[in-house]
């Protein structure tokens, strides 16, 4: 994407190899109500990066500035050349008259062929979900589904706006760890968007806290301890939520019941 006029941009040469997307001094007006102001972000290949912050704070506006889809009022957007997106939106009304069946909704998204879908759904551990209606899938389910839908574009970054929405913990915990082992699998960057801090902080290798601007970033267990951090969610939620150092032992099914792990040899 090309720079706003009169802003300098670092030649290919000067960014890291692996680099996906760099975001400079980047601001974002609707009328006269600033959205971000001076935002920086950068992310590479395997790295997952979370934004936080309280609601209204921006981190829609900057994710959907990331794929494409708002221009910024000033500062720079690079996105390495040929770079692919995935993407799972906020929020995804579907008219509950239309049949729709999670084959024909994949189709319709990504014009992909039957056996395209089924590789996209086996990818998110959701193929016996093919020929359901998509009005009838649990809220664990229909992420998948989503992310399926994000997953046909065969992604080098994935922006995830708040992609737990309507799921529950256990659920939870089995997405994250699904998320983790796409980005394992395909050397992915993800981006994404949570309010559910205690299971961020513990499956994000980098946090964006954000609030218009960025108060701060790091690494999970640094940014509990930052004062921004601490005077935007409290000392108590800052104690209790900011990092939760979960030791999971098992797995989940889609409905979010647990699975016993595999015996080892």
């Amino acid at each position: 994407m090309p720079a706003v006029p009169g802003t300098p941009v670092m030649s290919p040469e000067a960014r890291a190899p692996g680099l996906l997307i760099e975001i400079e001094d980047l601001a974002v007006k609707f009328g006269t109500a600033t959205a971000l102001s001076h935002v920086g972000l950068k992310l590479s290949g395997g790295e997952i990066v979370s934004l936080i912050g309280p609601n209204g704070a921006g981190k829609t506006t900057l994710v959907r500035v990331a794929a494409g889809l708002i221009a910024p009022t000033a500062g720079t957007l690079w996105r390495r050349p040929g770079l692919r997106l995935g993407y799972v939106p906020q929020r995804l009304k579907i008219d509950r008259v239309l049949p729709l069946s999670v084959r024909r909704f994949l189709a319709l998204a990504g014009k992909a062929s039957r056996a395209e879908a089924e590789t996209a759904l086996g990818e998110v551990e959701a193929a016996g979900l093919m020929e359901h209606s998509i009005h009838d899938l649990s809220g664990g389910e229909f992420q998948r589904v989503m992310l399926a839908r994000a997953m046909l574009r065969k992604p080098d970054l994935l922006l995830l706006d708040e992609p737990l929405q309507g799921v529950d913990l256990g659920g939870q915990v089995s997405l994250y760890d699904l998320i983790g082992r796409l980005r394992d699998r395909h050397g992915l960057g993800v981006l994404l968007v949570s309010h559910d801090l205690h299971i961020v902080m513990a499956a994000t290798d980098r946090v964006v806290c954000l609030n218009h601007h960025v108060c701060c970033s790091g690494a999970p267990e640094a940014i509990r301890h930052h004062p921004e951090y601490v005077a935007l969610f409290g000392p108590e939620a800052a104690r209790r939520l900011a990092v939760y150092a979960h030791d999971h032992d098992h797995d989940h099914d889609l409905a979010g019941n647990p699975v016993p792990p595999e015996p080892r040899p």
